[in-house]
């Protein structure tokens, strides 16, 4: 196992990571473990993008429709029934 020493880290810095470490039930080594294991995994995933986040969310709503693309289109006023 690798270890490294962090210098200059502020006070507050530490006193927050020591109040999480707490709320998570574990010591500050283990929670910056898991801070920096969830920060090294996020960066090897591929950034969702912004219309598959929409979809997601409403998909429990019910949302089976497809949208249309509007990718290159310029924004028009919403139309709204007459």
């Amino acid at each position: 196992m690798a270890q490294f020493t962090v210098r200059d880290l502020e006070d507050d810095v530490k006193a927050r990571l020591k109040r999480r470490a707490a709320l998570h039930d574990c010591s500050m080594e283990e929670e910056v473990r898991q801070i920096l294991r969830n920060a090294v995994r996020e960066q090897n995933q591929p950034a969702t993008r912004l219309g598959s986040r929409i979809a997601a969310r409403f998909a429990v709503a019910g949302l089976t429709a497809d949208l249309p693309e509007l990718r290159g289109q310029r924004p028009r006023p919403a139309e709204f029934g007459k």
